[in-house]
């Protein structure tokens, strides 16, 4: 019987510190300053509904079945009118900007800028933009250098991603408003071997017109979003270096959020040299602050290898880049 009293009387004494020691834990959680609670990480809460990945690549495929989005063809003249129909189709307010432009070989084309708002009451805005033409030259390419590429990756895939994100807003009750511009003429540029005499600032010649004469009188955003390149097999995303210049928070804001919800193999945290997009003259002209999201090597600062070559066709696409991209660029506005 010894034996089993001196059981009671150690259960009697564990039961007591056990006591103690959850008394003492909650007096000290208790006592704790606001600002060491405040200190503890707190979960990222995702916000989103579901990117559409098929219903992207649809619209990757409708673009290409237009055939290159060329200035001055039937296939742009098409692509442009289902643009403006799809984004009206889901309530948004459209606004078509039409203009004289000259390019770096001497031409005149007359440019489509087209703007489709959310929400354009409301003060508090976010800008996101693609250009929809395609390249007129494969001047990356071995053969067939003069014949225009269909561009599915190089502009087809940042305005699929776009439409997406426009269908589910027609949809949601946010607490911002959003524009999507779709640029025309960001890649009629002028190629490094040309023998034109050089024309300065030749690339994105819709977004630059916009920012001179903006479609709302007085136009501004918080922030500035830009989509290049975002649908191809394998696509990584480095912080692209105009857009770290003139906008690091936007930036931080942004591959924090795509990392957060599980696309740091795709948002990666390296650092490109400085491009020429259309996101530089948003910055420099409009002055939004805006990033540049865009398939680029960290390493060598190329774009992907299929680029302004006849291998930026359909094949190229991955569904689940555009997911990615879509996904990381909806939770954004949804976090606003």
């Amino acid at each position: 019987m010894r034996k089993s009293k001196f059981i009671t009387n150690t259960s009697y004494s564990i039961v007591i510190a056990i006591i103690c020691f959850i008394l003492f834990a909650c007096n000290n959680e208790n006592n704790q300053k606001p600002e060491e609670k405040a200190q503890r990480p707190v979960s990222f809460v995702a916000k989103a509904p579901a990117f559409n990945q098929d219903s992207a690549y649809y619209w990757v495929q409708k673009q290409v079945d237009f055939g290159p989005r060329v200035p001055g063809t039937t296939a742009h003249a098409n692509c442009a009118a289902f643009i403006e129909k799809t984004l009206k189709d889901f309530g948004l307010s459209v606004v078509v900007q039409s203009a004289p432009v000259s390019t770096y070989d001497g031409k005149i084309f007359t440019l489509k800028n087209i703007i489709a708002s959310y929400k354009p009451d409301f003060q508090k805005r976010v800008l996101l933009l693609a250009h929809w033409d395609s390249r007129p030259i494969a001047d990356n390419d071995t053969k067939d250098e003069n014949k225009p590429i269909d561009g599915a990756d190089d502009g087809a895939s940042g305005v699929a991603v776009l439409l997406e994100i426009a269908r589910q807003l027609s949809k949601a009750d946010l607490k911002i408003g959003v524009d999507l511009f779709f640029s025309d003429l960001e890649d009629y540029g002028q190629p490094e071997d040309s023998d034109k005499p050089k024309m300065q600032d030749s690339w994105c010649l819709g977004t630059q017109y916009w920012a001179k004469n903006p479609h709302v009188l007085g136009y501004t955003a918080n922030y500035g979003i830009l989509l290049d390149m975002v649908g191809a097999k394998g696509a990584v995303f480095p912080r692209e270096g105009t857009g770290t210049h003139f906008a690091p928070d936007v930036v931080n804001k942004v591959w924090s959020i795509a990392q957060s919800i599980g696309n740091s193999s795709y948002f990666t945290d390296d650092i490109t040299g400085n491009t020429t997009d259309d996101h530089l003259y948003v910055n420099t002209i409009a002055k939004i602050p805006c990033i540049d999201i865009v398939h680029m090597s960290p390493v060598s600062g190329t774009y992907g290898e299929h680029h302004h070559t006849h291998k930026d066709n359909i094949d190229i696409i991955d569904k689940n880049t555009l997911k990615v991209v879509g996904q990381t660029v909806l939770e954004v506005l949804y976090q606003e």
